[in-house]
């Protein structure tokens, strides 16, 4: 399998977006559960960008935060959510009604929950969870909470909006909040996914695909196009991968990437993609962000970690967040 044509398909090569929008596209969608992640999955995508430009993206609405792909929550450009949405979220939302039935969100109390939300928000203010709670008739604890906010978006009822103080999210209703556009027949949707994904992970198999989507494979298989073929010469430079991202969580089969013996590093369990730092489209190592003292410090998986691509990189870290980070001896 082709690294070189991996990295260069994903935004990571030398040549990079120069925009929000543009990295988040490359990859259909970047994975947005931890906010900080997601602006390290933009910085490893693009040049000349700084932090506050990925919020500035999310409060312009340029890009969007949903739940997507394997029902998780991802940042999408605007114009993708609709058809992505109504692609995957139907799908998800049906197979989570027994665990919302168990956390007391039978179907009655779901409906009513979904109808105070949209009259809730209906005033085009965006809402915190706990501004939501508080206005709805709905006495919901736990992890009822955050599963019917998570029906309301997989059915579009409402997407995440501009975060609120230290990150915190907030709520709007997805048609005051998306440009205009609708669902896709599922044979299109599907067929556009496929093609989107090839474009942005080739070269991938249907199974790569399906994981990545959480589509069934009988689903996948029908709208995967022939895979591209097509190499990449030029060495890709070293990156620094955040939690998350999307060049590991995009494959089934990540052996082209990491040695087998070595993914319990990158995946500590509870769901946990660790930071990456990737050679030459390899993960040779791990890396962590001191906060308190902005030192970069690193792991490798064996032997020597090029200095001057980590050099470089760190030097990007320091532009991107506007503080003085150094890497670590």
């Amino acid at each position: 399998m082709d690294r070189r044509t991996r990295v260069a398909n994903q935004g990571l090569g030398a040549k990079r977006a120069t925009s929000v929008v543009a990295a988040v596209r490359r990859v259909v969608g970047v994975q947005a559960q931890d906010t900080r992640a997601a602006r390290l999955a933009v910085r490893a995508r693009t040049e000349g960008l700084i932090a506050s430009d990925v919020d500035d993206a999310v409060r312009r609405g340029e890009v969007v935060r949903t739940w997507a792909m394997r029902g998780t929550l991802h940042m999408l450009a605007a114009a993708d959510v609709r058809w992505i949405v109504g692609l995957l979220g139907p799908r998800f939302a049906a197979a989570n009604r027994g665990r919302r039935h168990r956390l007391g969100l039978d179907d009655d109390t779901l409906a009513r929950g979904v109808a105070q939300l949209s009259d809730v928000l209906a005033d085009e203010v965006p809402r915190t969870r706990a501004e939501l709670m508080a206005a709805i008739s709905l006495e919901l604890t736990g992890q009822a909470i955050p599963h019917l906010l998570g029906y309301a978006a997989q059915t579009g009822l409402l997407v995440r909006g501009p975060d609120a103080a230290k990150d915190e999210p907030t709520y709007v209703l997805a048609s005051q909040w998306l440009p205009p556009g609708s669902a896709l027949d599922e044979s299109e949707a599907v067929a556009r996914l496929a093609e989107r994904y090839l474009a942005g992970y080739g070269p991938a198999s249907v199974e790569d695909f399906a994981a990545w989507s959480g589509l069934p494979l009988g689903l996948a298989r029908a709208g995967f196009g022939a895979v591209s073929e097509s190499t990449v010469d030029a060495k890709p430079p070293l990156r620094l991968l955040g939690h998350f991202d999307a060049y590991l969580l995009g494959y089934r089969d990540r052996r082209a990437m990491l040695a087998p013996e070595l993914d319990h590093r990158i995946r500590a369990g509870g769901g946990m993609i660790m930071p990456a730092v990737l050679v030459d489209g390899r993960v040779a190592g791990t890396w962590a962000l001191d906060r308190k003292a902005w030192r970069v410090r690193t792991e490798s998986f064996g032997g020597a970690l090029p200095v001057r691509g980590l050099r470089a990189e760190v030097e990007d870290l320091r532009r991107f967040l506007g503080v003085d980070v150094e890497l670590a001896d």
